[in-house]
């Protein structure tokens, strides 16, 4: 069937740049995340599927260990989920489909080309935030069974699609999930992967340090202790210790010459420009190998910085909020893997490359803690988190392409008339 389901996702590509312009237009930054999964609902609803709610549970959360720490509120939060259900459950594998709808800051906007929520179409491009990291994803899950359904089929095992919140910043959208129950024979992640397969990807841990000083009157110099100043020794440290995270590196990150980073992501200090800065709060974004543990980064950062305030005369203190995840890696020849790589190539004409990510995302969370394999496959997306982010409408489809024929294969496919006759084939007449 595989030119069939090729040219009934194809029919859906004007409905997916739709559905991907209408998620776009919902700026679904951090707290605002409701308006985009409202558009899932009816996406999800459209389809003939109930959407569901999974609530963010703060308690539950707090109490996993692999429950990022969050400072903010999440009560109303929410994934949205929806099931395609076999006709007849049957000798199928169950998969997930999953994205998330939460979207990075576009600022500044002012470097943008126009408007970051305004979802233009220049060619076979579509620019705004969000556009490709990972809005695209969710329409190419949506156009992938819908052009599946066109042909009047359903699966052998139960189809999850999920729309999730907080994969930016904590995960715990997808680890509400997983607690809720919802895993699977296999998860793919319809992240921006420029059409290769991610398997495998690093851990991230989010971090503050707050430097304390001396205010003072700036005409009084030298009285006082600028904090602001002092955290540029912090940050010389912690750049210290970033070199030694890469000095070995596991094969999987043999080839990149750099794998972990340590981002300045965040600076404020000080509150009034005639007085000497009393406070610094300076956040950091810092990467681990797969197999490391997010405990010892953690220890290593806190020595770092203890070695800096035991040489000053400030306060200084770490802080988490956020992000605390390890990596993880999926076997090359798993049968997710293979499977996945041989449906992309049905589609393009060649296999898709394997990457092992320097980011992290969702997919690690129904790996480690779902018991459910996992990669991350999507389409062809540029300037994620940057300016002018865009998406090549293109790749969408044969994203969807690709899973669609995935679908196929590793669920199994029965027609509504063959799923009708088989129930009823053992009943009197």
């Amino acid at each position: 069937m595989d030119d069939e389901i090729i040219a009934a996702v194809a029919a859906e590509q004007d409905a997916m740049a739709e559905l991907l312009a209408e998620l776009v237009r919902a700026p679904t930054v951090l707290g605002h995340e409701a308006p985009g999964q409202e558009v899932m609902r009816r996406a999800f609803a459209a389809m003939g599927l109930e959407p569901f709610d999974v609530p963010l549970d703060a308690a539950a959360l707090e109490r996993h260990p692999a429950g990022a720490p969050f400072s903010w509120d999440v009560a109303g939060k929410a994934n949205v989920l929806a099931t395609w259900e076999p006709a007849d459950p049957a000798d199928g594998r169950s998969l997930i489909l999953n994205g998330h709808i939460d979207v990075v800051s576009p600022e500044p906007a002012a470097l943008w080309s126009g408007d970051p929520f305004d979802a233009r179409v220049e060619g076979e491009w579509m620019y705004g935030r969000g556009a490709g990291d990972m809005k695209s994803g969710l329409a190419a899950m949506v156009g992938a069974v819908r052009g599946l359904m066109r042909l009047g089929v359903t699966p052998r095992a139960p189809v999850q699609l999920q729309s999730v919140v907080e994969e930016e910043c904590t995960g715990n959208g997808a680890l509400a999930c997983v607690l809720a129950g919802h895993t699977a024979d296999a998860a793919i992640l319809t992240e921006p992967t420029r059409e290769a397969i991610w398997n495998a990807q690093v851990g991230v841990l989010w971090f503050q340090v707050r430097v304390l000083g001396t205010p003072a009157h700036a005409g009084d110099a030298p009285v006082g202790a600028n904090a602001i100043e002092a955290s540029y020794a912090v940050i010389e440290a912690l750049r210290g210790l970033e070199a030694e995270l890469n000095v070995s590196k596991p094969p999987l990150y043999a080839e990149y010459p750099h794998p972990i980073n340590l981002n300045v992501g965040i600076i404020r200090g000080g509150d009034w420009p005639s007085t000497v800065a009393g406070e610094c709060l300076t956040h950091f974004r810092l990467a681990l190998f797969p197999g490391e543990r997010v405990d010892d980064l953690k220890a290593r950062v806190e020595r770092t910085v203890a070695d800096v305030a035991a040489a000053s005369p400030y306060r200084i203190e770490v802080l988490y909020d956020g992000f605390q995840c390890e990596g993880y890696e999926l076997a090359r020849d798993a049968p997710l893997v293979t499977a996945l790589t041989d449906a992309c190539a049905r589609v393009s004409g060649e296999p898709p490359s394997l990457f092992a990510s320097t980011a992290t995302t969702d997919a690690r969370t129904f790996q480690l803690h779902g018991d459910t394999p996992a990669v991350c496959f999507g389409p062809l997306a540029e300037s994620e988190h940057g300016v002018d982010e865009r998406v090549h409408l293109p790749s969408v489809t044969r994203t969807a392409q690709t899973i669609a024929l995935f679908v196929a294969d590793w669920c199994g496919l029965a027609s509504h008339r063959a799923a009708h006759e088989d129930r009823h084939a053992d009943s009197p007449r």
